[in-house]
């Protein structure tokens, strides 16, 4: 049933959208491209932001940081119960999707789908943001110079997924295989 409702449900939204802008008047094509126009006039406007944060994350890969700050906590992490593999997800989830992505998939034909780490992994990579690509590319977007207390909250909030994401994949995957 669900399979059925997915294959129609986007046709049926253009559909929808059409059939209510011929309803209401409204001159389709126009404000179609009117609306393509703004998007592409944002997307020159971010490409300085883009580059900042693929700069940023080539270089923080490139220096070794992370295999450092893996060495230092790694011991840490396994006492915990932890896999210290995890740890370049943990660092690179509020920098870049895409490293992360990248990390995720090393992890997964590393230890295989079905391993621990890998669940783990992706959890964490479903409960966290990028935080910084965000305040670059949306805030950068409209023109907001002052983040205050957004990247402090973002982090917060990154590291509270991290310490749940921790939490529920030992409650869900290691007390099944105990």
């Amino acid at each position: 049933m669900i399979e059925k409702i997915s294959l129609y449900i986007l046709p049926l939204m253009v559909l929808g959208i059409l059939t209510a802008g011929a309803v209401k008047k409204v001159k389709i094509y126009e404000e179609f491209i009117d609306g393509a126009k703004d998007g592409f006039k944002v997307s020159v406007s971010i490409i300085p932001y883009l580059v900042a944060i693929i700069t940023a994350v080539s270089m923080f890969r490139a220096s070794g940081a992370i295999d450092i700050i893996t060495g230092i906590f790694g011991g840490l992490l396994d006492k915990l119960s932890i896999p210290a593999d995890i740890i370049p997800v943990m660092i690179t989830r509020s920098l870049s999707g895409s490293a992360t992505l990248g990390l995720f998939s090393e992890i997964v034909h590393n230890f295989g789908a079905d391993s621990y780490t890998a669940k783990l992994c992706a959890v964490m990579v479903g409960s966290s943001e990028t935080t910084f690509y965000v305040l670059a590319v949306y805030f950068g977007a409209v023109g907001i110079k002052k983040y205050r207390y957004a990247i402090l909250t973002g982090l917060i909030a990154d590291f509270a997924g991290i310490v749940l994401s921790i939490w529920v994949s030992r409650l869900f995957f290691l007390a099944s295989t105990v």
